[in-house]
């Protein structure tokens, strides 16, 4: 069962538990990651730099008007793109991959295609690509050609179909490529690269993880990797420029590629081949296609660490220590900022060894608890406040209390302490005869009218009542404040005490008759004693202990024939030598608990 301290931190712990998991089936936690991480991914991005060997030759805006006069408006006569296979091939690139589809038979320029299958016919280092339709009517699987790559597991379905788009203007044994279908998110923005697709138990290859396969990589069994994005687009070379290159007598940009991987797509702002990823929401599908190749063949891509709940759960044990133990709310806070600015830049940093680190979700969660706890810390605070106000007013002036509650001294929490202190015992005298001649309820509403004037007195001067012992009453000096002069109060308090108490009688007498045999004895003592709450956290007093306590209760006993106030010799000196009474002394007293005997003396006013 948990510790009654530690109950109320169960609330806001709940409520944290109730927004979290609303939080997770919402996707709002994913979305926090995911754009903490595209942040971070776009910053680190800017300080990498694409292969130089991975190349993009791109159809853009540029090439479209150049083209024009050899290729007309786009789409271009496939027989284009077989020439620049053709012209390419004697400079020795690795492989080459379009990001174009050529699933449809042009039926003006039948002769166009027939070039092109021609030629790629004649090369084994080409790669094109395919597209996976979530509808539509399906081919069977099994019927695809072994260029294409599929791959059967053990679960794999003898019917199974998919509606693809393939390049039908090739023959099959050109096949060799893979889907380009864009790998996107929940917020449709794309952040990983798929090496596979799994249909109905048979695997269907990506055109990256094809290329990569190709040029000797090899590949994580996972099906997909996080992108480890670059700060500038690839070795870009305009379509146009290539093209009119490798016509020249003399190439230069063609050499270059030797040894290379080249992607030919699409950039130009009006064939729309953009996608929303973490660089921004229009980054072009061939840069994500290079950046897939670039990060296979590297073996560079990001590995996912999940920490999001392991993380949660330490900052909440720790949050939870701090709350449970009182720390404060400022400096708890305080530290979960450096705790936040630590994971926020170890998880930045991780990002250089290649890991993935979300931190976002399990912050923002963590924020929310140190944020509940605050809330039920402070409403805890107060109603113990109020609480700890309602109990101190039975033991001081209700004016004392409210200067420490503004002060903030005023708390239940508050340990007990030794301090020296003035202790007072007043008893009544004669309340046996008191009480024989007059009712029970006569009794009791004289010793409540009485009681109330005494404790009056007593907080006059600033004394702290600790309690009614039958007819007697128990006050002290010096705490919970602290009052240099308690000594003298305690003894100023005992006289007026005296003279309220002759007032008291004098007023009884008009209606009650003579009161003689009804006095009061007072001892007061000045020593060391332990003062603070004491009892069960059901049920506490501020009170104080010790020999201190005791000796004043002795002291009170010893003015019996004597005088009406004593006081010990400790107190004389405590009052010191300008205080505003004088002391009669009146010998040695032996107490019970005390072998020596002790000195007492009487006060009075100057």
């Amino acid at each position: 069962m948990p510790d009654k301290k530690q109950r109320p931190l169960l609330i806001p712990l709940a409520a944290l538990l109730i927004m979290a998991v609303a939080l997770h089936f919402s996707g709002l936690l994913d979305r926090i990651d995911n754009r903490l991480g595209d942040a971070f991914l776009a910053q680190h991005a800017s300080g990498r730099t694409p292969p130089a060997d991975i190349v993009l030759v791109a159809i853009d805006q540029k090439s479209l008007e150049n083209m024009s006069e050899v290729a007309g408006s786009w789409p271009w006569p496939r027989a284009v793109h077989g020439e620049l296979i053709d012209g390419l091939a004697r400079f020795q690139p690795t492989a080459i991959g379009f990001d174009i589809l050529f699933n449809e038979a042009d039926s003006f320029r039948p002769d166009s295609d027939a070039v092109l299958r021609d030629i790629a016919r004649e090369h084994s280092n080409l790669f094109f690509p395919s597209l996976l339709l979530a509808d539509g009517k399906g081919a069977p699987l099994q019927a695809l050609p072994p260029s294409f790559g599929l791959r059967r597991t053990q679960q794999a379905r003898e019917d199974a179909t998919a509606a693809l788009l393939v390049p039908l203007v090739l023959d099959q044994t050109n096949w060799q490529g893979g889907l380009i279908n864009f790998e996107k998110d929940n917020d449709l923005r794309g952040r990983h690269a798929r090496l596979y697709h799994t249909v109905n138990g048979w695997q269907l290859p990506s055109l990256s993880a094809s290329m990569a396969r190709f040029a000797g990589t090899t590949l994580p069994a996972t099906p997909l990797v996080r992108l480890n994005w670059y700060g500038t687009p690839p070795r870009t070379i305009p379509y146009a420029d290539l093209f009119a290159d490798m016509a020249s007598e003399r190439p230069v940009i063609a050499p270059t590629l030797k040894n290379s991987i080249v992607i030919i797509g699409a950039t130009a702002p009006g064939l729309n081949d953009f996608r929303p990823t973490p660089l921004g929401a229009l980054t072009p599908g061939a840069e994500t296609l290079t950046t897939a190749i670039a990060n296979l063949r590297n073996h560079d891509w990001l590995r996912d660490v999940p920490v999001r709940w392991p993380v949660l759960l330490i900052l909440l044990a720790g949050l939870g220590w701090a709350f449970a133990k009182r720390r404060s709310p400022l400096q708890t806070g305080l530290l979960l900022s450096v705790i936040t600015v630590l994971l926020l830049a170890g998880s930045y940093g991780a990002l250089g060894l290649h890991f993935y680190v979300p931190a976002g979700a399990a912050l923002t969660l963590a924020w929310m608890a140190y944020g509940l706890l605050t809330l039920e810390a402070q409403w805890r605070e107060r109603r113990e406040r109020e609480a700890a106000v309602m109990l101190f007013r039975r033991f001081l002036d209700p004016r004392v209390v409210d200067e420490l509650v503004k002060t903030g001294e005023l708390s239940r929490d508050k340990k007990p302490e030794a301090r020296d202190i003035t202790i007072l015992f007043s008893d009544i005298r004669g309340f046996t005869t008191l009480s024989e001649t007059r009712t029970p309820e006569a009794v009791v509403d004289l010793l409540n009218r009485y009681f109330t004037q005494q404790v009056e007195v007593i907080f006059r001067h600033g004394g702290t009542l600790d309690k009614f012992i039958g007819d007697a009453i128990m006050a002290f000096w010096n705490a919970p404040t602290e009052n240099p002069k308690h000594a003298e109060q305690a003894v100023a308090a005992a006289i007026e005490m005296g003279e309220a108490l002759d007032a008291f009688k004098r007023e009884l007498a008009a209606t009650d008759g003579t009161l003689d045999d009804f006095d009061i004895g007072i001892g007061v003592h000045t020593g060391r004693a332990v003062v603070g709450f004491l009892g069960s956290d059901d049920r506490l007093d501020y009170t104080a202990i010790g020999d201190t306590v005791n000796l004043a209760s002795r002291i009170e006993g010893c003015t019996k024939g004597v005088a009406r106030v004593l006081v010990s010799g400790a107190t004389r000196e405590a009052c010191g030598n300008h205080s505003a009474f004088s002391f009669t002394n009146h010998g040695q007293f032996h107490v019970k608990g005390r072998e020596q005997g002790v000195d007492l003396f009487e006060p009075s006013k100057h």
